[in-house]
């Protein structure tokens, strides 16, 4: 079957927001003091184009914010800024600014032992609230100081990750979290009101936590700017030494979340507070293979179609794969988060993301599977994706597209992701699954890790270009039509069948 679209003329169906690139997400911030994570950052920027990066552990021991000093047995806080200063210079260096989250414990203010991750984020509540404080009200202080009160505003101050889990925060004592998140927006306003605070940064599966949260900001009056919260669709996991393996829900099921959450902050004392979610993937854990996978592309190409007509923005979990949360990976593929492998190789969600990013501003069309776009200067952008869950679903979804022009003949641009092109989770595959490349190996992953490029002209017939296409088991495709502007008649004695071969 045929999936028939033709655009009418002067037809626009609304708006596409570009609010799916407010922000990538990282690994904890004490790794962009490492090459490789600067290194994919820039990357990823210059393609992309993010605007803020979210990390954990700004407060964690590797970054060193929070020391104390013992003089005649007594203890002295010491707030040392050496290292946050070079993370968040080279940020804004390269154009993408902070996405604060506030967390996770230093260990000589913590009230327990409790941590997560291999590089043990201590999750316990602050031992001295009042210690806590002056803590939070120093690290704003120095922001503003370092970079001024015009570039602070413009930073969102999250409070905390997750929680609503036990694993992310002692007990997942709500009564606990509110105390600390009030303490810590106040303190935050003490030092400058105009800075934006929110939470509760919670996962799915805890909704009432929104209620809660936003019933407790209204009736305490403590301040609250936005609401955060997390979407994954994995399901339950399978444990293997080395690897999780998780199946999906439909994607309807992350999108469903998005519209339940926007009904929750339209019914509650702030109807009108934006809402980020600070975090979203398939699965959420850094060894599921499909994250490598051309399916993770097509499975979240309608989540960055559609998402932005309920939330204010969503969040990719993760921009790399330099991350330490399950241990130091163990190999270059290894399931991790991120957009692109270690080496900067770019997996086949980084190329959905820069497809979407060659969309324009116009709608001129959208469904499931499809988005047609009118850019500014009047060319056409189609992005098309085929995700196949189950193996015994129909593969191919075939596409017959008219769009109406105003010109004679049109310039095409295709770039295809498949099981085939820009895939080099199964070249490595090939190769044996090396998990330490050689450096002729990581060259040949490079050069395969790109899309299939092809370009066309087609003659318009009664005001319309006719495209005819077959998505194979998860493609993804993006078309650029734009007009052709002939210039072949400047070029005197110009004859191409002159040419031996041609």
């Amino acid at each position: 079957m045929t999936t028939h679209i033709k655009i009418e003329r002067n037809r626009q169906v609304g708006t596409f927001s570009d609010n799916w690139k407010f922000c990538v997400g990282s690994g904890r911030i004490g790794l962009a003091l490492q090459k490789e994570y600067m290194d994919a950052l820039s990357f990823v920027k210059k393609h992309i184009d993010f605007k803020y990066i979210r990390a954990h552990g700004l407060l964690h021991d590797d970054v060193g914010i929070y020391r104390e000093d013992i003089i005649d047995g007594k203890e002295f806080p010491f707030y040392n800024f050496t290292y946050i200063d070079r993370i968040y210079d080279s940020f804004l260096e390269l154009g993408i600014r902070p996405f604060v989250e506030i967390g996770f414990m230093p260990s000589k203010l913590a009230s327990g032992e409790q941590t997560v991750f291999y590089w043990r984020g201590n999750v316990t509540p602050p031992k001295d609230y009042s210690k806590w404080e002056k803590l939070i009200k120093s690290v704003v202080k120095h922001f503003i100081d370092r970079y001024g009160e015009k570039e602070i505003t413009k930073w969102p101050f999250e409070i905390w990750n997750e929680p609503n889990l036990s694993v992310f925060w002692k007990d997942a004592n709500q009564a606990e979290y509110f105390k600390l998140y009030e303490i810590t927006a106040k303190a935050i306003k003490d030092v400058n009101e105009n800075i934006k605070v929110g939470g509760p940064a919670i996962c799915g599966g805890s909704d009432y936590w929104i209620d809660d949260f936003l019933n407790f900001c209204y009736k305490n009056n403590v301040p609250v700017d936005f609401l955060t919260r997390h979407a994954y669709t994995g399901k339950s996991p399978q444990y293997t030494p080395h690897f999780v393996y998780q199946d999906v829900h439909p994607i309807e099921y992350m999108l469903n979340e998005f519209k339940t959450v926007r009904e929750k902050v339209k019914n509650s004392p702030f109807p009108n507070l934006p809402i980020h979610i600070t975090e979203f993937n398939s699965s959420y854990h850094p060894l599921c293979p499909i994250h490598d996978t051309p399916f993770n592309a097509a499975y979240l190409a309608r989540i960055l179609s559609e998402a932005g007509d309920y939330v204010d923005s969503f969040s990719y979990w993760t921009f790399s794969d330099v991350f330490e949360e399950a241990d130091v990976p163990r190999s270059i593929f290894h399931g991790g988060f991120g957009l692109v492998a270690f080496n900067n190789i770019p997996k086949p969600v980084f190329h959905m993301f820069t497809f979407f990013n060659a969309m324009g501003k116009e709608v001129l069309y959208r469904d499931e599977h499809t988005l047609i776009t009118k850019r500014e200067d009047g060319s056409v952008a189609i992005v098309a994706w085929n995700e196949v869950i189950k193996k015994e679903e129909a593969v191919d979804r075939k596409y017959k597209v008219e769009i109406p022009v105003d010109y004679y003949e049109a310039f095409i641009k295709q770039k295809l992701i498949d099981e085939e092109y820009g895939n080099p989770w199964c070249t490595w595959i090939q190769m044996g699954r090396p998990r330490y490349p050689s450096k002729e190996q990581i060259e040949t992953l490079r050069e395969v890790a790109k899309p299939r490029v092809s370009t066309f002209r087609v003659m318009a017939e009664n005001g319309y270009i006719t495209l005819e296409f077959t998505l194979g088991r998860n493609a993804v495709v993006l078309f650029e039509i734009s007009k052709v502007i002939d210039q072949s008649h400047t070029y005197i004695g110009l004859d191409d069948s002159k040419i031996p071969g041609y």
